[in-house]
């Protein structure tokens, strides 16, 4: 059991029972939690994140899988981040989005596009209710949370939840329109990451975080697109790709 002091007082983690793994189905999944009874306000959260933890609702957990270490805590150094040509061209292909900083205040736009991401996306996963109860595990009763809000034409084409910390942003979860032939083509998904790039410039702070990077995963692997990129591993922030690996 891990135990972690904050202005709260001890913060105690605890371990969960192997289960499947939602992103390498052949392994098992452990994840160490913190204690749910107690408070992580921004401040401790900010400490927690640089350790490699993330959060889900109130929850704040990380990968503690036994003889695996393919979650990879990732984040973007945004003074040294240069985007690639087509993640430039993704730039100029939606200068038409209207983007504005909204509360996690979901309506019936915000559930609609949510459900419709979620099937375009994992069609055999998800069952469509009209209930704001599943968007329960984007907001925060403790941390400075928001979301940017993408419009094309007045229309909500796509939502980014971030939670912002001391030093950085933390991309909590992005959707978008994923069904519209037209909308797809935009890449929204690069777009959203390099608009959260340019958010943190905007508020002058250092880091982008991205979640966990999985090699192996084609859903997760996407991050290492973004360079330089930094991980966090054996206890340590150290740089995982330059700007000048691969092509440009």
């Amino acid at each position: 059991m891990m135990i972690f002091n904050t202005r709260f007082g001890r913060l105690f983690f605890f371990s969960t029972e192997p289960q499947a793994c939602s992103y390498l189905p052949e392994r098992e999944a452990v994840m160490l939690f913190a204690d749910p009874n107690k408070v992580i306000d921004t401040e401790t959260y900010a400490r927690l994140i640089d350790y490699g933890f993330r959060r889900s609702g109130d929850n704040v957990y990380r990968p503690h899988c036994r003889g695996c270490q393919a979650c990879v805590p990732v984040r973007i150094p945004v003074d040294d981040f240069q985007p690639d040509r087509a993640q430039r061209r993704t730039w100029r292909r939606n200068q038409d989005l209207v983007v504005t900083t909204a509360r996690t205040d979901f309506g019936p736009e915000h559930l609609d596009l949510y459900h419709r991401y979620q099937l375009a996306r994992h069609d055999d996963r998800v069952s469509v209710r009209d209930s704001r109860e599943q968007l329960e595990f984007l907001r925060s009763r403790f941390i400075d949370t928001s979301t940017l809000e993408y419009r094309l034409a007045g229309r909500l084409v796509m939502v980014s939840v971030i939670d912002q910390l001391p030093h950085g942003l933390s991309a909590v979860y992005t959707f978008y329109e994923a069904d519209d032939p037209d909308i797809v083509k935009r890449g929204l998904g690069t777009y959203g990451v390099l608009r959260q790039v340019e958010e943190c410039r905007a508020r002058r702070l250092p880091w982008l975080y991205l979640g966990y990077w999985i090699a192996e995963s084609d859903k997760m692997a996407y991050k290492s697109r973004y360079r330089p990129l930094h991980a966090y591993r054996e206890g340590r922030w150290e740089q995982l790709l330059t700007a000048g690996d691969g092509e440009r």
